[in-house]
């Protein structure tokens, strides 16, 4: 078992409030660990990662294959990739939209993730625990 806990940041629209947040590690090309700290999005489809961190794990840009993605703000140019990331001690391979745009959130959405965690957000505690099913 896992424990996140949610971190407290400023809202536009409702002040400060408190927001999923999981401390979740990438491996590099150089097989070395990258701390990523995505908003644990259940909501979410795909794991997204901003264009600078893409970089910085070793991804290089194919023009042919470049898609847009839809959600709520909007359509985003990404590039479907594959990654290991540790969660807690288990070690995973994830698809990952990797955004070809720095302005857009670090997610870590429900394909390859919620299939090997059981996810349970318990928000009057302020932790999201993750349980391998």
């Amino acid at each position: 078992m896992t424990i996140f806990h949610y971190k407290k940041e400023n809202s536009f629209a409702l002040g400060k409030i408190q927001r999923p947040v999981a401390d979740v590690f990438l491996r590099t090309e150089t097989n070395s660990w990258i701390e990523f700290n995505p908003y644990i999005d259940s909501g979410a489809d795909i794991t997204m990662i901003p264009l600078s961190f893409g970089k910085l794990i070793g991804f290089q840009v194919d023009e042919s294959k470049i898609q847009q993605i839809g959600g709520i703000s909007g359509s985003v140019p990404v590039i479907y990739k594959k990654a290991v990331v540790k969660i807690g001690k288990k070690i995973l391979t994830v698809r990952i939209a990797w955004a070809l745009i720095e302005d857009v959130p670090p997610l870590l959405g429900r394909t390859d993730v919620f299939d090997v965690f059981k996810v349970t957000f318990e928000q009057s505690k302020g932790i999201i625990v993750f349980d391998e099913q």
